[in-house]
């Protein structure tokens, strides 16, 4: 299998803070895994989230040790669009990630911005709203969106990217639990039928564990575990 991830002993912390948001931090993911990334607040989850998708060093700057490479890119060594070619990223805060006021315009904002070719965006954004289940939603005011829905066109509007990889930082944590488990479900198709690969920071260990091929257990900054869901249950026992 291919690697497109590899963290090796990656430290970091934020601004001239001493305390390390990561200590050590080294992993491995090959292209089409669905990784899950769990552990406590403050145990680093968000922090490592944001090392995968280049927002660190590129937007949060700090002192980093180590290396991310994103498809054999360093992250350190390219631009943050260089690595927005092949990342999509997915947030908690639903809101703030939305730009429009109707779903197709939030649709087209990307694939304009990056130059997507106009004979191509049409044929995008009907087949991304399809695989998210949003298709009906094309013309509606996102301001009438229930959060699932906000959230699934966020996810929809980093597909239409076609990204070879999908970081997602606790996308569920605003929403209820039927539209936490609609979200992952989605999540898994993707991976699925797509083979994008999937590295998702979550609380929702219920949703996340029959998903996800392997489950790493932050700590303190740390990766303490990092393993197939049912030995890491066994474990956490």
């Amino acid at each position: 299998m291919k690697t497109i991830i590899n963290v090796d002993d990656v430290s970091f912390s934020y601004g001239t803070q001493t305390e390390q948001a990561l200590s050590h931090i080294s992993l491995s993911v090959n292209k089409g895994d669905f990784i899950g990334i769990i552990g406590p607040s403050g145990a680093g989850k968000s922090t490592l989230a944001a090392c995968l998708s280049g927002a660190v060093p590129h937007h949060y700057t700090g002192t980093f040790f180590g290396s991310v490479m994103v498809d054999g890119r360093d992250t350190c060594e390219v631009s943050l669009t260089d690595v927005s070619q092949i990342v999509g990223s997915v947030l908690q805060d639903i809101d703030t990630q939305m730009v429009a006021s109707v779903v197709e315009d939030e649709m087209l904002f990307g694939l304009e911005n990056f130059g997507v070719p106009h004979d191509q965006i049409e044929q995008r954004v009907s087949e991304t709203l399809e695989t998210v289940g949003i298709s009906d939603l094309r013309d509606r005011e996102i301001a009438t969106l229930s959060g699932g829905q906000k959230q699934l066109l966020n996810l929809a509007s980093v597909m239409a990217m076609s990204p070879e990889l999908l970081i997602l930082d606790e996308p569920t944590s605003q929403l209820d639990p039927i539209a936490a488990q609609n979200f992952i479900a989605t999540l898994s198709k993707i991976n699925r039928e797509l083979g994008t690969t999937v590295i998702i920071a979550e609380h929702r260990l219920e949703e996340l564990f029959p998903t996800a091929d392997r489950v790493a257990v932050m700590d303190g900054g740390r990766i303490v575990a990092c393993d197939a869901p049912r030995r890491v249950c066994r474990d956490m026992r």
